[in-house]
């Protein structure tokens, strides 16, 4: 099979999506590391500056398909620029809030307006690559968010700890103003406008094979976010020195970045049929946890295992939802772009939910096959779904 190489505006445009992701990443999942500064500072409790998490995860999950339907006809190049420009107006806001409502409101705006550029940002990444380099520039992509949780993160707790916690939102609106930049001359023209009805989208997101692809990046998240929503505590159980635990998850996020380079490769070929055993694999990883642990040397190893089986779904699920798309509804790509984003926070909130549940009914190491339980059922839902593909393409 003919390789068409990557151009230099291939390489720059793909640079430029990835800077965009690891500013959204950044805004995201820095508030995370904020939240006691932020309660201290505006004299609210720690579970309600919480729900600045919770709040931005559930608009995220529901606005982001609808937003996505309603401007698919929307000219994406001006449409991308000009949701850039007010992820940039909403952080310098926040940089200037005293009070919880105020900066709720603002991170619910951030969240619809992250969710669509994410969604955008895909779907250019996916039109304007050849087609067997798809899977590499979706990899970079994604590759933005793991670069925010390792780097972005520690750097507004840095300034948050030095500065307060409004100055964080300072290196959002700044790094919101370089990618704006970059994107004002890297974007290209004439990327694909398909007007999509309310019937084409209902159509779309009702299709069986659609909610089963949906499903399986959800499942595999989720399988991850069981285990990894009380990794803390299990550190603590293997008598980690707390000064270490935050170099311990520091090492987590860098070894996830290689995670999110074998993403790219398992989407270079018969993704969802490889991803089948990459799920059997997570389960085995997640599951080993409960032994694995009881040793310092080896926890610590089957942890960075799981580091870098995290993430190794989501390039192949989201190109799967696109090409899915093409198939049974063409015209609301847009739409089935946006579902990968969203399936994430579904797994990830469904994850910690169960992990929790787990915990609380019983010993903490439980989430981990509980964890591994998830996996398979990932697995199985990718086997079932490869197996249909398989079966259309007989009677193709």
């Amino acid at each position: 099979m003919h390789s068409t190489p990557l151009t230099k505006r291939h390489w720059l445009l793909i640079f430029t999506l990835t800077l965009l992701t690891f500013v959204l990443g950044t805004s995201e999942f820095m508030i995370v590391g904020i939240l006691t500064e932020i309660s201290s500072s505006l004299q609210i409790t720690n579970a309600m500056a919480g729900t600045l998490v919770s709040a931005f995860a559930i608009t995220f999950a529901i606005a982001t398909p609808l937003v996505m339907s309603a401007t698919s006809h929307f000219p994406k190049r001006k449409w991308m620029l000009l949701l850039i420009v007010f992820f940039i107006v909403f952080n310098a806001l926040c940089v200037i809030s005293t009070n919880y409502v105020m900066l709720l409101a603002l991170r619910i705006m951030t969240a619809v307006v992250t969710g669509v550029l994410i969604s955008l940002a895909m779907i250019v990444a996916s039109e304007t690559m050849p087609s067997n380099k798809r899977g590499l520039a979706i990899s970079f992509v994604f590759g933005g968010f793991t670069l925010a949780n390792v780097v972005g993160v520690p750097l507004g707790i840095v300034i948050a700890e030095s500065y307060g916690w409004n100055a964080t939102f300072m290196l959002t609106t700044f790094l919101g103003g370089l990618a704006f930049l970059t994107s004002f001359f890297v974007l290209p023209n004439g990327l694909s406008q398909l007007r999509s009805s309310i019937r084409d989208q209902v159509s779309l997101l009702v299709n069986p094979r659609i909610l089963m692809a949906f499903f399986i990046p959800a499942l595999g998240f989720g399988a991850t976010y069981t285990v990894f929503t009380y990794l803390v505590p299990i550190l603590h159980g293997m008598e980690v020195p707390s000064q270490s635990v935050s170099l311990v998850l520091f090492a987590y996020g860098f070894i996830s970045i290689f995670s999110n380079i074998l993403a790219g490769k398992i989407a270079s070929h018969n993704a969802i049929g490889r991803l089948r055993f990459v799920f059997l694999v997570q389960a085995v990883v997640l599951t080993s946890l409960f032994w694995t642990t009881n040793h310092f040397t080896l926890g610590l190893i089957n942890i960075g295992f799981m580091s870098l089986m995290a993430i190794l779904l989501t390039t192949s699920t989201q190109l799967y939802l696109i090409d899915l798309a093409e198939i049974y509804q063409p015209k609301a790509t847009g739409l089935a772009a946006s579902l990968m984003p969203v399936a994430s926070n579904v797994g990830i909130a469904f994850g910690s939910a169960l992990g929790g549940i787990v915990y609380h009914q019983g010993d903490l190491m439980n989430v981990t096959w509980v964890g591994g339980i998830v996996a398979v059922g990932a697995a199985l839902l990718t086997f079932f779904s490869y197996r249909l593909d398989q079966k259309q393409k007989q009677v193709a």
